[in-house]
């Protein structure tokens, strides 16, 4: 099928075939035109009861989030729950101080399970943060990290078979994902999510955190009582340090995924006091 030439009409209404070079000139303005309003939106939270920033962890994506979005944003919030690499810590977090630092106004950041060491690797270099959220979720101190922590007896059974690939990256098999990771959630949602797991680099599970962001800002702290990755009496004792505000819930290591109403409601309340979206 033979496509129609790209014409351009002169001021005199001639119409005349564009050059390539007039093309590439008028693809590049298009383009241009694009990110700038994409700028824009992101940016843009007018109307809005403030911003929410959900960070994922390891063998989850943002979609992790998508019960909790749907709710948020029906409560009127900006959200955003972007992709990361869960490469080097550092280029998670510097990620995130991207997506803040677009942000109009405060935010409040939420973090499930490794996204809590990011969050908290912002420490005191967090643009627009008014509050954190950690979601059955690792809440280092300074020096500490994830296999320091872990290193200290045998694995939780959701960790007990991972495995490492040629590149140092962590995956999850199948059986412990449906079994230990996600087995309150819809067996085919659970399967979907596993096929679609992001794995994290094991070089980020040792590094010590700096100053962690939670030692100033107000923290909340949702704890999974049935999780056989971050067991429940991990989860108390990093809430109780920080001095967070606590939810406990029945649930798996994705509770977000399997309760998404007391979630979603529990980061409003939280908003409500960082942002003061009442």
């Amino acid at each position: 099928m033979e496509t129609a030439p790209l014409v351009h009409t002169t001021a005199a209404g001639v119409k005349r075939r564009m050059t390539a070079k007039e093309v590439v000139v008028t693809l590049i303005a298009g383009v241009s035109l694009m990110f700038l309003g994409g700028a824009a939106m992101a940016q843009d939270s007018a109307g809005s009861k403030g911003n929410i920033v959900l960070v994922h962890g390891a063998w989850a994506n943002g979609s992790s989030w998508d019960g909790v979005i749907q709710r948020l944003q029906a409560e009127g919030y900006n959200v955003i729950a972007p992709n990361f690499a869960l490469g080097a810590l550092a280029g998670d977090v510097a990620q995130l101080r991207r997506i803040l630092s677009i942000q109009d106004g405060p935010t409040l950041v939420v973090g499930h399970s490794y996204g809590g060491v990011i969050i908290s690797a912002l420490s005191g270099d967090a643009p627009n943060v008014a509050g954190l959220v950690f979601v059955a979720s690792f809440g280092l101190d300074e020096g500490e990290s994830i296999n320091g922590l872990l290193g200290d007896g045998p694995p939780p059974p959701g960790l007990a078979h991972l495995h490492v690939d040629a590149y140092g990256y962590v995956w999850m098999p199948e059986a412990d994902f449906l079994g230990h990771f996600a087995p309150d959630v819809e067996p085919v949602l659970a399967r979907a999510m596993y096929a679609a797991q992001q794995p994290g680099l094991g070089e980020g599970f040792g590094m010590p955190m700096v100053t962690p962001s939670w030692r100033s800002h107000p923290t909340w702290y949702v704890i999974a009582s049935n999780d056989a990755v971050l067991p429940a009496p991990a989860q108390h004792f990093f809430a109780q340090r920080m001095g967070a505000t606590v939810l406990e819930l029945e649930a798996s290591h994705v509770v977000m995924v399997s309760r998404p109403d007391e979630v979603a409601a529990f980061i409003v309340s939280a908003a409500k006091i960082a942002l003061g979206s009442d």
